[in-house]
């Protein structure tokens, strides 16, 4: 991952040039995820290349992403080496989000940094966003949504519709809504 360029919780209020410097963002994501998911699963080259103009990262040869994949920016996601990203994952990366090496991410899961204030009178006036970090070796599986501000540790595995609101410890299962504990991950030497 790239480590020069840390994320950061942020809020953006609305009608403001940063608000338009994202909208932009958005508008430049939106025409290159269509590029990108007219593609097939077996166009590998030209989905990491579209991969990496889309982030503003090479990404690595090892790289994996089955369309379609979606986005609200894309510059500010950063991925490791030998990711695996399964079909219908979204990511809403405002705030930042960070994937270590190794990790495999299920079919039609969310990855969401940014959302709007709870008060009603504030709900549109601007947006907060919190960064996420997804550890080396860490298994998210099918339907499961993290929301900003939250770490994944490594080698865990987060269970399939789970909802992550909190960090995950390393080396555990992680399961339901709002995501908990569920137990620890141990190698088996045996098995």
């Amino acid at each position: 991952m790239d480590t020069d360029r840390p994320f950061a919780a942020k809020r953006v209020q609305i009608r403001s040039p940063e608000w338009d410097a994202e909208a932009n963002a958005y508008a430049r994501a939106m025409k290159l995820t269509a590029e990108l998911n007219k593609l097939s699963f077996d166009d590998a080259a030209r989905v990491q290349e579209i991969f990496s103009e889309l982030t503003g990262q090479k990404v690595d040869e090892t790289f994996k992403l089955i369309p379609p994949f979606y986005t609200s920016g894309g510059l500010n996601i950063r991925v490791g080496r030998k990711v695996f990203i399964n079909q219908c994952c979204t990511i809403y990366d405002m705030g930042g989000v960070d994937i270590g090496d190794l990790v495999m991410i299920g079919p039609n899961v969310n990855i969401i940094t940014a959302g709007h204030p709870l008060e009603p009178s504030q709900r549109r006036a601007y947006v907060e966003s919190k960064p996420i970090v997804i550890e080396k070796n860490v298994w998210i599986a099918t339907g499961v949504t993290i929301l900003g501000g939250v770490t994944v540790g490594e080698n865990s595995v987060v269970a399939a519709g789970a909802v992550v609101t909190k960090d995950v410890p390393p080396n555990c299962l992680v399961g339901g809504v709002p995501a908990k504990v569920i137990r620890s991950i141990e190698e088996n030497p045996g098995a």
